[in-house]
């Protein structure tokens, strides 16, 4: 075991207690028992912890997969929702064996922070209703329309109803929230703002003994398991089953694998080069974790970032603080699970509706407007497409639009043509000189006086295919034929090529 155990030990702690409420406030919001959100944070801890590839990070239920989760529990029912999961888990193994790890890094920031924006944006939407002890309304745009209505209902007619009072519960939630976050006395740093906030919130609620929703836990949550994954294996057959079941392994495996660069960045200092990610070893430890999750009927589990990051700045020396907060987990369930029935339904809503507004980053629109507005529309429209679509459609729309940016970008193609008093002329290739771009590189040469001297400049040019090549040759032989003359500027290409190499 470690030899860092104190630090390990104590790391632990303050990753279990950042990620009680949020495994809690996940499955309340997925529309799943509360317990499903347990389950999972301690199958990411006791077994993902133990053979991850990114000793340093942590897994459990995750905020991006709440509208996905969802959808698919509304449209199947808890036990098709545990044969997809583990469907998706197969995927994930089978991509780790593929080596298919690193290929998931690749996908644009600007699709995976609008992803998370839409989600965001869902999530606030869908738990702003339930912070006043109502229900949401079943898809994004319907809870964005009807968020006045939730506010009216949460404030009039001020006579003390079950919703006003779960308004104020929710209310009191993010302030305590806000004022730790901001003021919270040195030596308790390591007390989480959701942890706090729910304190409080139980406390009033039982103080004052107010009549709304609490969390609904089992007394014995580990004799309550089920296979669940097991109960509809027919399904494996249902190919619309493996369509939603490929779009959940990728989505938790990107935001998995970005979290686990991340986590790479923050550790990067230590210099420990067992610490690094083994990127497809994760991806198979994600599959094995949502393998089980889905054969007892819990919630996709990824590698988050909040985790994860508190893990880190608490002193983490190895996978053992990982391992141990999945303990503190299956403690808490066994041993006191009416504590967690004390703390009301509205206050994890408004943990949520800050989970959400964080994961609408402004700082990533910034980072994103660094580099022009091609980003920044990805970024929009695959928010957009999330929010008023659905996530497949809104990740797909923002893959789509970035294949289209690549093809511009590779077919780019600056063609200046330049006419000298002389009787010389030039032509000055910049970018890609692909097959798509022939016509008008064919046009440009046509305009060309004939019987004069061109001279043709590749030193600008990154590419040449050969169907432009043909063209060029077929082009200078007919023009050389009727009387005129072409030098082209190979050597410059071939030199620069050449620099670039050594």
């Amino acid at each position: 075991m470690s030899k860092n155990f104190s630090k390990d030990l104590l790391s632990s702690f303050v990753v279990f207690l950042v990620a009680l409420p949020l495994c809690l406030g996940v499955a309340v919001a997925s529309g799943m028992p509360p317990e499903t959100g347990l389950i999972t944070g301690i199958v990411g801890g006791l077994l993902v912890g133990m053979i991850s590839g990114s000793p340093m990070q942590v897994s459990g239920p995750a905020a991006g997969l709440v509208v996905l989760v969802f959808e698919l529990h509304q449209e199947h029912g808890m036990a098709a929702l545990g044969l997809i999961l583990m469907m998706a888990g197969l995927l994930q193994v089978g991509l780790g064996f593929l080596k298919a790890g690193q290929w998931f890094r690749a996908i644009s920031p600007a699709v995976v922070y609008g992803m998370l924006a839409g989600i965001g944006v869902l999530i606030m939407a869908g738990q702003f209703h339930v912070v006043v002890d109502d229900t949401p309304k079943g898809t994004g745009i319907k809870n964005i329309m009807s968020i006045p209505e939730a506010i009216f209902n949460g404030v009039f007619p001020l006579d003390g109803s079950p919703h006003e009072m779960a308004a104020l519960i929710g209310l009191l939630t993010v302030a305590v929230i806000l004022a730790w976050n901001k003021f919270r006395p040195e030596g308790l740093k390591f007390l989480p703002g959701p942890l706090m906030g729910l304190l409080a919130a139980a406390i009033a609620s039982f103080f004052y003994s107010l009549e709304i929703k609490h969390v609904n836990v089992p007394n014995n949550l580990i004799g309550n398991l089920s296979l669940q994954g097991f109960q509809n294996l027919g399904g494996l057959t249902n190919l619309k089953y493996w369509a939603e079941a490929a779009a959940l392994a990728f989505i938790a495996s990107a935001e998995t694998l970005l979290s686990a660069a991340a986590v790479d960045k923050m550790t990067a200092a230590s210099g420990r080069r067992e610490l690094r990610t083994n990127y497809d070893r994760e991806l198979m430890a994600q599959g094995a974790g949502n393998l089980l999750c889905g054969a007892l009927g819990a919630l996709p589990m990824t590698g988050v970032i909040v985790r994860s990051s508190a893990n880190v700045q608490a002193g983490a020396q190895s996978r053992w603080s990982t391992v141990m907060h999945g303990g503190w987990l299956l403690l808490t369930v066994a041993l006191i699970p009416h504590v967690l029935e004390r703390i009301p339904t509205s206050a994890l809503a408004a943990v949520l509706v800050l989970t959400g507004w964080k994961l609408v980053s402004v700082e990533h629109v910034r980072k994103l407007r660094e580099f022009g507005w091609i980003p920044l529309t990805i970024y929009f429209s695959t928010l957009i497409g999330v929010v008023a679509f659905d996530l497949l459609t809104g990740v797909l729309i923002g893959i789509s639009l970035t294949i289209l940016k690549m093809v511009y970008k590779a077919s780019r193609l600056g063609i200046k043509l330049v006419t000298h008093h002389s009787g010389r002329s030039d032509i000055y290739l910049e970018g890609s000189a692909t097959f798509l771009r022939l016509p008008v590189l064919a046009d440009t040469l046509d305009r060309v006086a004939p019987q004069s001297e061109l001279h043709i400049h590749f030193e600008n040019l990154t590419y040449l295919d050969h169907s432009c090549l043909d063209l060029i040759q077929e082009w200078r032989q007919t023009h050389e034929d009727n009387g005129g003359k072409v030098i082209v500027e190979w050597d410059r290409l071939v030199s620069r090529y050449t620099n670039d190499k050594a």
